[in-house]
């Protein structure tokens, strides 16, 4: 039964894939990056559909497999030719604008070559407002609440105000003060704009960055991470307290079903083998803030692989806070020999000198470590992804699409293990910071004996 099933998959895929590259090379058209997800996505659902109705044609590809592979590695074969031969058009020259409302020119040109680099980052860093699809004016997105404290006290308006400009170009004025929004940070506008159109007043440095030299605000804007964040507290506090509930009526002797069923093992896990294994007999305690993390850090890196999604576990900000509150519960709930054990090591004092600030240093490095493997991970792998379906844009060309999508796909799958283990790794690691703040130890180092059979016990 499975050859079969196998055959309709690849036959559908095959076929609908030349007409697609045939298509393509006849037309000369080259994919945006706004338009190339609702593309795959319609290619998709209509191989969905016709896989659902390729049941009678299983016969046809047996006869003619071989040459639609053939074909279709051939197409592969001379991607590359086919790129290489491709007409450079001229680039379109943009004659400067004045005003607040002018075009910015590296927006402009729509043929120019896709900044793969700049893309990525648009996807990972925060922003005022919430980027459906589009680009520059065009582009559709949800505006989100802008909170400033100025000179004159708090302002507040809609991103949808600056109309999707991010260089300095529109000005916002508000309570007697102007501001400009430059690569997603507000600064005092300029009086009068520069030779760009730009109200701001900017420097390159020797590394070729922009320093700008406007002042700027101090910023509370509810920004996309910041929303997904209350979205995703929403979520976590009605999904809970919806299973408390069922278990507060139908008690916990009985089977559990719907939710219970899916989030109880989950649970359970973190319960027994996280919190007991590591903490011990006091696990008790903090096993709610340990549920906490899981599911925070779990729920946001599976919504953080939705292409429109906020990217917060692969925000430096986010992961800061996790770690600061580790850091926090470890060392306000850290008992006596947890602390002699830093300032009092059980080591001749002639190396005194040397250890103690080693282990001064190791309260910071404990949570500096969960910082930063949470946030390099996340971000690293939506760079990979995005950076392999760049590769279309890059090449200027359809072919490489399978290829590129394939890889891109198996990036996302591992993704998705990645979201659950690091959740997993977090959370065990500050289990183990718990463990060995609150672990009481004899003079001789070893554990009590309440230790000893409790870890023989599990």
């Amino acid at each position: 039964m499975a050859l079969p099933l196998i055959h309709k998959i690849m036959w559908c895929f095959n076929s609908n894939l030349i007409n697609l590259v045939f298509t393509s090379f006849k037309s000369q058209k080259i994919f945006s990056v706004s338009a190339f997800y609702p593309y795959i996505c319609t290619r998709i659902l209509k191989l969905t559909i016709q896989f659902c109705v390729m049941t009678s044609k299983i016969n046809i590809f047996k006869k003619f497999s071989g040459i639609n592979l053939l074909v279709f590695a051939l197409l592969l074969t001379f991607s590359v030719k086919l790129t290489a031969s491709e007409p450079q058009e001229a680039p379109i020259v943009v004659p400067e604008a004045t005003g607040p409302h002018m075009v910015d020119p590296h927006a402009a040109n729509v043929d120019e070559e896709v900044d793969i680099t700049a893309v990525a980052f648009e996807h990972i860093l925060d922003s005022h407002s919430w980027h459906l699809w589009g680009e520059g004016h065009d582009a559709v997105s949800i505006p989100l609440p802008v909170i400033l404290k100025s000179n004159n006290g708090i302002v507040f308006f809609m991103a949808s105000a600056f109309h999707h400009d991010t260089h300095g170009t529109v000005v916002v004025e508000k309570n007697g003060e102007r501001f400009v929004n430059f690569e997603d940070k507000i600064y005092y506008a300029s009086a009068a704009p520069n030779e760009h159109g730009q109200y701001l007043d900017a420097k390159v440095d020797e590394k070729g960055d922009v320093e700008v030299l406007n002042a700027s605000v101090l910023d509370f804007s509810i920004t996309k991470n910041v929303t997904q964040l209350f979205i995703t507290a929403i979520i976590l506090i009605l999904l809970f307290t919806s299973i408390a509930k069922a278990y507060k009526t139908q008690g916990v002797t009985s089977a559990p079903k719907g939710k219970q069923s899916f989030f109880e093992p989950l649970i359970v896990f973190v319960r027994d083998d996280i919190a007991k294994g590591n903490i011990g007999q006091k696990s008790d305690k903090f096993v709610p803030y340990l549920l906490t993390v899981f599911f925070l850090i779990l729920l946001n890196n599976v919504l953080g692989l939705i292409p429109v999604s906020a990217n917060l576990t692969g925000n430096i900000a986010f992961t800061l806070v996790m770690a600061v509150c580790t850091l926090v519960i470890v060392n306000i709930n850290g008992n006596k020999n947890y602390w002699s054990h830093i300032f009092l090591p059980h080591a001749p004092k002639a190396i005194w000198p040397i250890l103690i600030p080693i282990e001064i240093v190791g309260i910071l490095t404990k949570p500096f470590a969960l910082m930063i493997r949470l946030f390099a991970n996340i971000t690293a792998g939506h760079i990979i992804v995005i950076s392999l379906v760049g590769l279309i844009f890059v090449f200027k060309t359809i072919y490489i699409a399978p290829v590129s999508v394939a890889f891109a796909l198996f990036i996302d799958v591992l993704e998705c293990l990645v979201a659950f283990l690091q959740a997993y790794i977090f959370t065990m690691l500050t289990a183990l910071f718990i463990g060995s703040a609150v672990a009481d130890h004899n003079e001789d180092g070893a554990h009590n004996e309440d230790d000893e059979k409790l870890v023989a016990g599990h």
